[in-house]
């Protein structure tokens, strides 16, 4: 029988289930083996977008705040390696992550002091006007090479004083390997910070902020350390879109960017930190097989959504999650 009282809400309650989430990074890690290179291309992309993902679930699925500012920061990162990383001048990684994560963590951290301070529907709509403010500062300004981008020089995939030099037909592998590496360590990074005393505060705070404040905890102090901590690893990923992409202009920016994050959340499952990866998968895979079938993908890719609402309304991940709940009901039995 599992003691689900000692157990974090977000993360697998069963060694089935951590043994199913091994076997899926071990998936990922050997698909470079077997596929074409634009298929590792296209799983990169994925990636990025499930860093993306993963960094709002801290806000939306942990603590219960949904921002539309959140894509801001992701593209503002981008921005900050293009001016540290120009065409000409690549810096190594260890520089230009550290500097991204920043970059993006102290924007959150500011934006955060002043959005936090309104809640429900007033915050939403706050986050939005903070993001279409950056949003602007690079669509109508040269900053940045304006409306029609610039491109930058790929920070190098270097550490200790060693680069990693590959053929240009076996860089995307190793673009490829460094998102792998990053995914994972956020997802362990925030599966061990959901286990602390800040993690079961933040579920407090998502159940009863007004219960949380009258037993002593500083909610606002909280929410802000949360706030500045996704914005840091929607850095990360922003980091890595610009380390696979090699070029930046507003349109990573805008608030769209928030938008499809959290439809990666719903897709792949709310309650379940899992859970945004599998949806930003899943979207990936959808948008690539829809184009496919039709150029009209986006009907195509309305109509799955619409559909994986309606019959899966805990996501993907919560297909695994009603398999668990009738094995522990056999437990119980």
């Amino acid at each position: 029988m599992i003691d689900v009282g000692n157990q974090t809400r977000l993360l697998p309650h069963s060694t089935a289930g951590w043994l199913a989430l091994v076997a899926f990074a071990i998936f990922w890690a050997i698909l470079p083996w077997f596929v074409p290179l634009y298929y590792i291309e296209l799983g990169t992309s994925a990636m990025i977008a499930a860093m993306l993902a993963l960094s709002m679930q801290l806000l939306v699925g942990a603590t219960g705040l949904v921002s539309l500012g959140h894509g801001a920061f992701y593209g503002l990162a981008a921005y900050a390696v293009y001016l540290v990383s120009p065409e000409n001048a690549a810096q190594p990684i260890w520089i230009t992550l550290p500097i991204a994560m920043a970059v993006a963590g102290l924007a959150a951290l500011a934006v955060g002091m002043f959005s936090l301070r309104t809640s429900g529907f007033f915050f939403l709509m706050v986050t939005l006007a903070f993001g279409q403010m950056i949003f602007f500062v690079f669509h109508d300004t040269k900053l940045g090479g304006g409306t029609d981008g610039a491109y930058l020089g790929k920070p190098l995939i270097s550490a200790f004083g060693a680069t990693l030099d590959l053929p240009r037909r076996q860089k995307p592998i190793g673009i490829y390997y460094v998102a792998l590496i990053q995914l994972l360590s956020m997802y362990i990074g925030l599966a061990v910070l959901l286990r602390t005393l800040f993690g079961r505060a933040l579920e407090g705070i998502r159940v009863n902020e007004h219960r949380m404040r009258a037993v002593g905890f500083d909610t606002f102090k909280i929410k802000l350390t949360a706030f500045t901590l996704a914005g840091a690893l929607a850095g990360a990923a922003g980091h890595m879109w610009a380390l696979h992409r090699g070029f930046v202009n507003p349109e990573i920016v805008g608030w769209h960017q928030s938008a499809e994050a959290l439809l990666m959340i719903l897709l792949g499952g709310l309650g379940s930190l899992h859970g945004p990866i599998l949806g930003a998968l899943a979207l990936t895979g959808l948008s690539e097989v829809s184009q496919l079938l039709t150029e009209r993908k986006l009907l195509v890719e309305g109509l799955v959504i619409l559909a994986v609402v309606i019959l899966l309304p805990k996501g993907l991940a919560g297909i695994r999650v009603r398999k668990d709940h009738a094995a522990d009901g056999a437990d119980h039995g």
